[in-house]
């Protein structure tokens, strides 16, 4: 055997970084210590000093390999058998390299999951069959979408405890599908499992036969990560400026995104200065090319200035530049956050002050909805505005989780307090000074103030059309019937010579908002241009009539400011979403339509919507 070429494949293989998360006691060491065990990638003495841990520690029985301790080797983690901190395993398989995280399932060390995820490709959610979806899984499955990983197996382990029962396995899957599904993550494989009795994880096993998928070993060596990776945009961030004698300027750092060759054209951020790449050197030597992920240092053509924090990218080919942008934030300190606060924010190789300005919303992880809120507790999940005493230079983290992400440091104990992903930038003048609904009623007000109107007046058009514009929203869930009852009370207007206009929200995704991702942080974007169009469509005239899934308290309350100054009514077909704000109509079971379309037409006359002669 050819040691050396064996050495150099193993070296190039392909590297997967993933975690394993989940609520406690979901089995999630376990499963990390018998895919290693299965994989015969345990050393002997490994082996019997797990042996005869297991003998005083472990808790499977007299006689049974607690593969847990092979993670879970904190004293406390032994004397309590959870997993606290993250633990990190390195192992290889004929055909790929990996890297685990196993990260903690108690609701207490959530900020701990959140770490081992951020530097995740692939994120296993382990789900007790005994049990099901539970709040802790749905927690760590918004994270793991929030941190933008993009392949999930979610794990439904302890299938042994249930009979290895094909209908368990099933509405396991479908709940969490439902759950899932508004987050927009595109690779999802679910796979039934015994993480104790090796079922499913490295081979194949008998008591599923009923199963005809992957093992969980053969998903992850197989999983395809190439594309996730951002090779178009370059980004530098400058760590070190290295100065070892007057010849030689360079300046070090590791590479963001993208890729770098000698002779491409620069520009330093943010003198904007541009030069010409003269050398990439490493240790090792001169480079031909550079991609993301290696450590290298930049020698440029021309003497310019560029200190360490500032940011080197291709010319046409800049992030934003901004004070203040928009983000989420997962907050991990047991003191709140206090809005009136200065921070410290750490962001790729630059730290300055930063404070946030408004806190939009938090959400309540069971169940996705916003909530209004002026604090963050710990482990607690929020939209925000911040502003930083410099400029940063980034992008949006579902483009680039490198340059779209940043940390908030307590400026006296030094502790990290918040890891936070950004959406966009805001510009300086519409940061909010005491709410988010300032911001959006300023925004209302001045579009008002500046709309174009034609010649011909509102009036004009409701005395042509015997009624004013107006906007009906139908929610309820998927399956509740809120499309046919809208398309239907579409008709029924259109008959009684109303001009009503239905659009379904499928065609508004496909056309008007084609450029927006799936995931729950554009959904907000998605609303925020439905609202314009409601309010487009009823200065027409229209009585504008649309259905959509689910919505809470806080969209709808958007939803009307943005439709503002028109009336905008909301139908609530199978739906418990709200917590202080009142539908119009709540039809609780939609059997019979036409009795549902006469409270809807009763309440429009009732609102002088419609004058009573045209109804």
């Amino acid at each position: 055997m050819d040691i050396d070429k064996f050495l150099d494949e193993h070296e190039n293989k392909d590297l997967l970084r993933f975690l394993t998360c989940g609520s406690v006691d979901d089995g999630k060491s376990t499963l990390i210590g018998r895919l290693l065990y299965d994989s015969k990638l345990i050393f002997d003495d490994q082996l019997s000093t797990l042996r005869k841990d297991s003998e005083k520690s472990g808790t499977t029985g007299v006689g049974e390999i607690d593969y847990a301790l092979l993670l879970d080797g904190l004293k406390a983690e032994r004397e309590q058998g959870i997993t606290i901190d993250v633990a990190y395993r390195y192992f290889a398989t004929p055909k790929r390299k990996f890297i685990i995280a196993d990260t903690p399932g108690h609701e207490q060390y959530t900020r701990n999951m959140a770490t081992g995820a951020s530097t995740a490709d692939l994120a296993v959610i382990l789900i007790d069959a005994r049990y099901g979806v539970i709040t802790q899984t749905k927690r760590h499955a918004f994270i793991v979408s929030l941190l933008g990983i993009k392949h999930v197996i979610v794990a439904i382990n302890k299938m042994d405890l249930n009979d290895y029962s094909e209908d368990v396995f099933n509405a396991i899957k479908a709940d969490f599908a439902q759950f899932i599904d508004p987050l927009g993550i595109p690779d999802i494989h679910y796979i039934p499992l015994s993480a104790l009795k090796g079922d499913n994880v490295v081979d194949k096993s008998a008591a599923t036969d009923w199963y005809d998928g992957d093992t969980l070993l053969s998903t992850l060596e197989n999983v395809n990560i190439a594309a996730d990776h951002n090779y178009s945009d370059f980004r530098f961030p400058v760590q070190y400026v290295n100065r070892p004698h007057l010849n030689f300027r360079g300046f070090a750092g590791t590479i963001a995104s993208g890729v770098i060759k000698p002779g491409d054209e620069i520009a330093a951020l943010p003198s904007g200065k541009k030069s010409t790449v003269k050398n990439i050197v490493t240790a090792d030597g001169n480079l031909d090319e550079a991609f993301a992920g290696q450590a290298i240092t930049l020698e440029l053509q021309d003497e310019i200035d560029i200190s360490s924090g500032e940011m080197i990218v291709k010319v046409g080919n800049t992030p934003a530049v901004s004070k203040s942008f928009d983000a989420m934030l997962i907050w991990m300190s047991e003191q709140p956050l206090d809005l009136s606060r200065t921070y410290h924010i750490k962001h790729t190789a630059k730290m300055t002050k930063a404070k946030v300005d408004v806190i939009k919303y938090k959400v309540d992880v069971n169940s996705l909805r916003k909530q209004n809120t002026d604090k963050l507790e710990l482990n607690e999940i929020g939209r925000v505005v911040v502003s930083s005493y410099n400029e940063l230079f980034f992008d949006s983290y579902r483009e680039n989780r490198q340059t779209g992400s940043f940390i908030l440091i307590d400026t006296i104990s030094n502790n990290t307090v918040a890891a936070g992903m950004i959406n966009v930038p805001v510009a300086a003048q519409d940061v909010p000074v005491n709410s988010e609904r300032e911001v959006l009623e300023k925004h209302i007000n001045d579009r008002e103030f500046n709309w174009d109107h034609g010649i011909v007046s509102a009036k004009q058009r409701a005395t042509r059309n015997h009624h004013y514009g107006k906007t009906v929203i139908i929610t309820g869930s998927k399956d509740s019937g809120k499309q046919q009852l809208a398309a239907k009370l579409e008709n029924r207007l259109f008959k009684s010579n109303l001009n009503s206009y239905y659009l379904g929200i499928g065609s508004i995704r496909d056309g008007l908002d084609a450029d927006i991702r799936e995931g729950f942080v554009n959904r907000d974007e998605h609303l925020r241009r439905l609202g314009e169009l409601s309010r487009i469509m009823t200065d027409a005239g229209l009585i504008f009539i649309t259905s959509i899934d689910d919505l809470d308290d806080y969209e709808l309350e958007h939803l009307k400011l943005l439709n503002t100054p028109n009336e905008f009514f909301v139908i609530s077909v199978d739906s418990h979403r709200f917590d202080s704000f009142q539908p119009d109509i709540a039809i609780e079971e939609l059997l019979d339509y036409e009795d549902a379309l006469s409270q809807i037409v009763a309440l429009l006359g009732a609102k002088k919507i419609i004058p009573e002669y045209c109804i």
